[in-house]
């Protein structure tokens, strides 16, 4: 699923070729894509592009008129750019977007066709897509300490939390809780000033590292290969390869249809991390499980 640093990078490159654009056409060729039927998508044909902005994972096109149209890409919806007229590919093509720069198609390579569109109309309208999570980038510690600690769960499934922090998901996470030193599983109301502030470093760093590299490998082109498995990650998708710190092999666990990956060495003190890790937060007594039985799954939000 894009995240942060996808995210950004898409709306970088969207900017100078649709803000001040006018949108001419917008065919949907999945019926599935389009979540809402007031206003309609036509409402947004013939408006300019007037602003971009971000929510979460969402993409936002502000339109003439105060007419929004809210993009989630979920696991696999991306965004190509082509040259005007370019017809949406069969099978995977969701929709089309015309411009007299060139033509923005939005395909989805699942059989699972949750990507979506919602067209919404007014700052009222919008802010009902807002999960309210944390801008990591823009909070100081004392606010993402406040955050981290008002729900009792895992780091993992705190980051992951849209209504938490904005923007974080499965690989992000796994990057982030490695360069803090951290278990996926340690619990937020568990940890010492130190630790948060640790957190915290790796937050941002990690967050702004990515972005800096996926503009420069980017540049003035379109992203076009937008992935959850990058070039240089310390552990995430990288079963079984060395730690870039330690040399350890990266251990992962498997849940729902993501896994997720750390370093034992690293960040658990040796101790591999079980499955059963995944279960439930409370044993069927009440009692709460140790590390090795987390909180909560770490799974991904939408």
């Amino acid at each position: 699923m894009p995240e942060l640093p996808d995210i950004t990078i898409y709306l970088e490159a969207l900017a100078p070729r649709i803000v001040g654009q006018r949108l001419e056409r917008a065919p949907v060729v999945s019926p599935s894509l389009l979540r809402t039927v007031d206003p309609p998508l036509s409402a947004a044909e013939g408006r300019k592009v007037v602003a971009l902005r971000r929510i979460g994972k969402r993409i936002v096109w502000e339109m003439e008129g105060q007419l929004f149209l809210v993009f989630h890409l979920m696991i696999a919806g991306r965004f190509k750019w082509r040259p005007a007229g370019t017809s949406p590919p069969a099978k995977i093509g969701l929709a089309s977007f015309d411009f007299p720069t060139g033509t923005l198609l939005l395909t989805e390579a699942s059989s699972k066709k949750r990507a979506s569109l919602h067209v919404v109309a007014g700052e009222a309208g919008l802010a009902a897509h807002d999960p309210g999570g944390l801008n990591v980038l823009e909070a100081d510690l004392p606010a993402f300490r406040e955050r981290l600690q008002s729900q009792s769960h895992t780091l993992k499934r705190a980051l992951t939390d849209p209504h938490l922090f904005d923007g974080i998901g499965n690989w992000l996470s796994d990057e982030i809780l490695h360069a803090a030193t951290l278990s996926l599983f340690q619990l937020t109301t568990k940890l010492s000033d130190a630790e948060i502030a640790r957190l915290y470093e790796a937050t941002q760093k990690t967050t702004r590292f990515w972005i800096e590299k996926l503009r420069a490998e980017t540049g003035t082109k379109f992203p076009e290969k937008v992935s959850a498995f990058k070039e240089g990650m310390a552990v995430h998708g990288r079963y079984k390869e060395p730690c870039p710190v330690c040399g350890s092999p990266i251990q992962r666990i498997r849940y729902a249809d993501n896994e997720a990956n750390y370093c034992a060495r690293c960040q658990t003190e040796g101790r591999l991390l079980a499955d059963r890790a995944l279960s439930r937060a409370r044993s069927k007594n009440g009692k709460r499980r140790s590390e090795g039985a987390a909180e909560d799954p770490p799974r991904a939000h939408r």
